[in-house]
């Protein structure tokens, strides 16, 4: 069965599976339900841990070996299988089907591996330990979830967080829940248990914001425009290529023009997304886009990113971020420039 990131307390609390698979690319989640099911595995009995970390040549035998052979002490096991990649290959999807067909009595095996993509989802491999036992799939807050996250857990810590201080906090530790978590622990340090405004926030936590070129995209899709030009400068200063942020817009782009002629020809929006790789939890940024721009504004945020690539390129002057920050906040529907002031 899938089980909530947020769910696995009160799951634990009930019962302790023989089998837990733990995925996602967001570490503070990740690395919190893995403990968390460590912790209840030492309590449930499980004194020994073995760890097999799936590298190049890994020989999968051995967890299947490791399944039929005996505790040194006889006692329970809690056995790791660590899988960074995600893929098994094929004779490690046999192993795992094999394991999840008759998990080692009184054991519990923990598989840890990175997001997964749709097609390891669809994978017998997968639905065999889902089904033998529990699938926990990390997903990280998105912007608007992230004030609630937080409120949750620093009220699990005892602060009472005003409006004011969830709100900054987001702003500042957005994409980073490591630094949100350490954040947390600091003001409680600093102020003890008790309510916390957006002054204490304001003097105690830094700016630890972490951004990737897909954030920026799917800021610019929804039409929020401060947040997409927040996110441009938190890249530049990490030092982020231009050449790969003006991919991400410029593909965003390019998928709009398509989308847009095909339901200009009577194609249901849904269906042509899911015909190009749109994901469900994108069709909403990609609707309100597609509700903010013409066939020919678009064309012309094609020809502004020709141009922001050109400039990147040394073929035209002007500055590269500049150009970046004219493509995004005019995919999000914002004029910053005219095109003749920026040619005078």
């Amino acid at each position: 069965m899938k089980v909530k990131a947020e769910q696995l307390a009160a799951h634990l609390e009930r019962q302790l599976a023989p089998i837990y698979l733990v995925s996602g690319d967001e570490p503070l989640q990740a690395g919190e339900a893995c403990d968390a099911i460590r912790a209840q595995a030492r309590k449930r009995g499980c004194r020994e841990r073995l760890v097999f970390n799936v590298e190049a040549g890994f020989d999968w035998k051995a967890l299947l070996q490791a399944r039929d052979s005996l505790s040194l002490f006889a006692e329970q096991r809690l056995m790791e299988l660590r899988l960074p990649t995600g893929k098994p290959g094929d004779a490690g999807a046999k192993a795992l089907q094999e394991y999840a067909a008759r998990p080692a009595e009184g054991d519990v095996l923990l598989v840890i591996c990175g997001k997964l993509d749709r097609d390891a989802q669809r994978s017998k491999w997968f639905h065999a330990l889902e089904q033998a036992g529990v699938a926990v799939q990390v997903w990280p807050p998105n912007v608007a979830q992230l004030p609630a996250w937080i409120e949750r857990r620093m009220r699990g810590r005892g602060l009472r967080p005003d409006a004011a201080a969830l709100a900054l906090l987001a702003e500042r530790v957005e994409g980073n829940l490591l630094a949100c978590a350490q954040e947390i622990d600091k003001l409680l340090l600093l102020h003890g248990p008790g309510g916390v405004d957006g002054a204490a926030v304001a003097a105690a936590v830094v700016d630890s914001a972490r951004y990737s070129v897909y954030d920026l995209a799917d800021r610019a899709l929804a039409g929020e425009g401060a947040a997409a030009s927040r996110i441009l400068r938190g890249l530049q200063g990490e030092g982020e290529e231009p050449t790969l942020v003006l991919w991400a817009l410029a593909r965003e782009v390019r998928l709009l023009v398509v989308v847009a002629d095909e339901v200009r020809r009577g194609a249901a929006a849904d269906q042509v997304m899911g015909r190009h790789g749109i994901w469900d939890n994108r069709k909403a940024l990609v609707h309100a886009a597609l509700k903010r721009h013409s066939a020919p504004g678009l064309r012309r945020l094609l020809h502004e990113a020709a141009r922001a690539d050109r400039v990147i390129k040394g073929a035209e002057r002007g500055n590269a971020w500049d150009e970046l920050l004219q493509v995004a906040l005019g995919l999000a529907g914002v004029t910053l420039l005219q095109q003749e002031s920026r040619t005078a």
